[in-house]
């Protein structure tokens, strides 16, 4: 083995004990270091560039943002302790907690200070700063902006308004996303392009050490602002986290006690965990609990509608019946038993999730799979034996193909001719981006919990590249309603015109759901206070660890 495999491994191990050294207890005699891997790895812990699970997960331990979201999805206080919507729906006010303290840093002289209006302004508009370059420039885009600079002041200390464009109903549950965490500018300026490997914020656990690709390590902040009760948080001492990269290997660190959980099950160990109905097996059930619920993640087939492009104008999916065949052409609920051991819900309605109000299990909106009714589409569409359909490309990813196979010999046996195209992921979303794919697969993950977030996908101001109507979905019916529910701030009457635009999609048929996915996590049973939530965040500041 060569030296520096050796030194790796050897500083790995260290790595995961310096923390028994770090801000200890007097009155506990073992520490409670919680340990999970991340497969995807990790490359900066700036929450501005938190643009997926990886790295949102690990800032959501080290950073808060004026507000935070519990389990059931309700906006709660975070660093503001209260706030005030003006009735226009323009002007939102935020009332700072004044215990809030920055992480203990060098840029303090390893002290702290207090977390002040102005530190709230100056993160959100560094989001929105081109120099930044932040993928979540977006969530603050319903920013007034006044001469260019957008409309977020500190009132004094304690007091921080932002004043929209116009009404936007989601708008305080996007403030709960990573990207709006609160940092000082101080470190932003003293560690520069290296705050990223320096993060510096408010959370219940701070910077260990972080040995790229080998080790990350937290520690408890001991003047976290939140309590649970009369006991502070974090109940935890610290959190490690591995990187490593094969997934069975990591589940079978995790079977051997080395790991607190898992998120997600793998097809590579999911037989050898779970049985066909998706529970765990007899021989796990003493030393494992099963966590699941509703993730809001639609997957589905998507289909490019725009016939101004000569790639649709000349293909049969320009045809509404030919993308209703698909719809009812094959058996979602085969497909979760035997590819995914019943993890899901079959795509039998909308494209807003299970888990979302909207969402109805009665609508009579959605697709169920009929053969027969698809073929009768086909045969209305004009195809038939003696004029078959012309050849359709589907295009998926590697890790999906055995769910685009399920669909291809399906709809092949009702009349369709499906070639499946692998191409690696950036591939795929630069090509459609771009809206060279006709027909493809594809999910949406909610970045904030309202339905707005997919239905956005279909506004017809939102086609890609510059929005995420990849399909390019326009119907005027379609984007007047949606803005009738951006107008709306009743939570009630939004939900029916939700429920409408999810009508629209399914009748014009410019998806085909495949699931609805559910948030799967596998626990150790010494681990304590670990729950799930629709958005499969990962908040680890109520856990705690007992002795088996």
């Amino acid at each position: 083995m060569k030296k520096q495999s050796i030194y790796k491994i050897i500083l790995s191990l260290l790595l995961s004990i310096t923390i028994l050294g770090c801000h200890p207890r007097k009155h506990q005699k073992e520490k409670q270091l919680f340990r999970y891997n991340e497969a995807a790895g990790l490359v900066n812990l700036d929450p501005a560039f938190a643009r997926d699970q990886s790295h949102t997960w690990v800032c959501n331990q080290l950073y808060d943002g004026l507000v935070q979201l519990n389990d059931s999805l309700k906006v709660l206080p975070a660093i503001a302790h209260s706030w005030e919507i003006s009735p226009d729906g323009l002007d939102y006010t935020f009332h700072l907690r004044k215990d809030v303290l920055f992480h203990e840093d060098p840029v303090f002289e390893n002290k702290t200070r207090n977390v002040t209006a102005r530190d709230v302004a100056y993160s959100l508009k560094r989001l929105l700063d081109p120099e930044t370059a932040s993928p979540g420039e977006w969530v603050l885009s319903k920013v007034q902006r006044a001469d260019g600079v957008p409309v977020i002041n500190a009132l004094d200390d304690s007091t921080l308004i932002i004043r929209l464009e116009q009404p936007f109903p989601p708008f305080l549950s996007i403030l709960s996303m990573p990207y709006c965490s609160v940092i000082p500018k101080e470190a932003v300026d003293y560690y520069g392009k290296e705050f990223r490997v320096h993060p510096v914020g408010t959370g219940p656990f701070q910077m260990q050490n972080w040995v790229e690709n080998i080790k990350l390590v937290l520690r408890r902040n001991p003047h976290y602002f939140e309590k649970s009760g009369d006991t502070s948080l974090p109940l935890l001492d610290g959190i490690a986290i591995s990187f490593l990269i094969d997934k069975m290997t990591a589940f079978m660190e995790f079977a051997k006690g080395n790991f607190d959980f898992m998120s997600g099950i793998d097809p590579s160990y999911k037989d050898e965990l779970l049985n066909k109905t998706g529970e765990l097996k007899l021989k796990y059930r003493d030393r494992f609990s099963l966590l699941s619920q509703p993730f809001l993640n639609t997957e589905y087939l998507a289909i490019l509608v725009d016939t101004s492009l000569a790639s649709v104008r000349n293909s049969p999916l320009a045809i509404k019946k030919v993308r209703q065949a698909i719809n009812y052409g094959f058996d979602r609920q085969k497909m979760l038993r035997y590819l995914r051991n019943n993890i899901g819900l079959a795509g039998t309605k909308g494209m807003v999730p299970n888990g979302m109000q909207a969402f109805n299990p009665k609508a009579r909106y959605g697709y169920d799979f009929q053969p027969e009714k698809a073929r009768q589409l086909l045969g209305e569409a004009g195809f038939s034996s003696g004029n078959p359909i012309p050849l359709i490309t589907l295009v998926t990813t590697p890790d999906y193909l055995d769910i685009i196979k399920f669909v291809q010999s399906q709809l092949q046996e009702i009349g369709f001719t499906i070639a499946v195209e692998v191409s690696p992921p950036g591939s795929v979303r630069e090509m459609k981006a771009q809206g060279k794919i006709p027909f493809f697969r594809a999910s949406w993950i909610a970045d904030y919990p309202d339905e707005e977030n997919y239905l956005s996908l279909f506004y017809s101001k939102n086609f890609a590249p510059q929005g995420p109507n990849y399909t390019h979905f326009s119907l005027p019916e379609y984007d007047s309603v949606y803005q009738l529910a951006m107008s709306e701030s009743n939570p009630n009457q939004r939900t029916a015109f939700y429920r409408q635009l999810d009508s629209l999609i399914m009748e014009e048929a410019p998806v085909a759901i495949l699931y609805y996915d559910e948030s799967v996590r596998v626990v150790q049973k010494n681990v304590v206070g670990i729950t799930t939530n629709p958005m499969n965040m990962l908040n680890l500041k109520r856990v705690s660890k007992t002795r088996y």
